[in-house]
């Protein structure tokens, strides 16, 4: 079990962990009861869920806690926004080694079939009508998701512009304060709105969205396969092949964890 919970959550992996998450001290008035579940067998456990797929009644019994105490970890972890926090932890991580780019960031979305509905869900056109979701994500130059977010799967792909860019946090630079805006943002016909163009350029950001009718399609990935490569990085995370959560919350939690492994597996090579 040990060689199983370190291969899944490795020291370096757990350091970072615990600079986002607060020490929990459990004072038992009386003595007995059962031990308090270790949060890095949990940590564990909660990323091969993630990563294989499988269902919380299916998680093996290897790794400790039952599953119900995962499934409860999980959901307080995710209501106190560990898992986007963790995130910007790796970000910095990165940004102090000079890992990230912004001279041409991205933005696309993907999406995802739900299996039980919920929240943020709804008819996906390009699925015959069933209930989907969809992922958007801004990346760097480098592949590295800088920001996330989810929505219904009818959702017009322009108004999750202007949320990401927002939801891009402060992050380190090896010089000067914290940075949030990307030098140039390539965008595909999907997000070719004169507003959106002129939203970026009151921030300062140069654009390049390819225009509808005038550019043509089999051109638009010179620039833009960064973003459908962190794409199929995500997919990585089989949780994500569809939406069995029914509290949003939950679906931008196995988000987030995707995109902190993404940044870890960078920091570890």
């Amino acid at each position: 079990m040990t060689d199983l919970v370190e291969r899944l959550a490795p020291d370096e992996l757990w350091v970072l962990f615990r600079r986002v998450m607060a020490p929990v001290e459990v004072k038992r008035p009386q003595s007995g009861g059962r031990r308090r579940a270790g949060d890095r067998e949990t940590l564990a456990a909660i990323i091969f869920v993630a990563t294989s797929g499988c269902t919380w009644r299916q998680l093996p019994p290897v790794f400790g806690p039952a599953w119900p105490t995962v499934y409860r970890r999980f959901a307080h972890w995710s209501r106190d926004r560990i898992w986007a926090r963790l995130h910007c932890v790796v970000l910095d991580e990165l940004a102090s080694r000079g890992e990230l780019d912004w001279s041409r960031c991205a933005i696309d979305s993907v999406s995802i079939p739900a299996e039980k509905g919920g929240h943020l869900t709804g008819p996906n056109p390009t699925d015959r009508g069933k209930p989907g979701s969809k992922i958007h994500l801004i990346t760097d130059r480098s592949w590295l998701p800088l920001s996330l977010g989810i929505s219904g799967a009818n959702m017009h792909d322009s108004l999750g512009l202007k949320p990401l860019v927002h939801g891009i946090p402060p992050i380190r630079s090896r010089r000067g304060p914290r940075r949030r805006r990307p030098g140039k943002l390539h965008a595909d016909k999907g997000y070719d709105y004169f507003h959106l163009r002129r939203w970026l350029c009151k921030r300062g950001i140069r654009h390049h969205i390819a225009r509808k009718g005038i550019e043509s399609s089999t051109r638009l990935g010179r620039h833009r396969w960064v973003v459908e490569r962190t794409v199929s990085w995500l997919a990585g995370c089989r949780r994500l092949h569809r939406r069995y959560e029914r509290k949003a919350e939950h679906f931008l939690a196995f988000v987030g964890i995707a995109a902190a492994l993404i940044g870890y597996r960078r920091l570890a090579r």
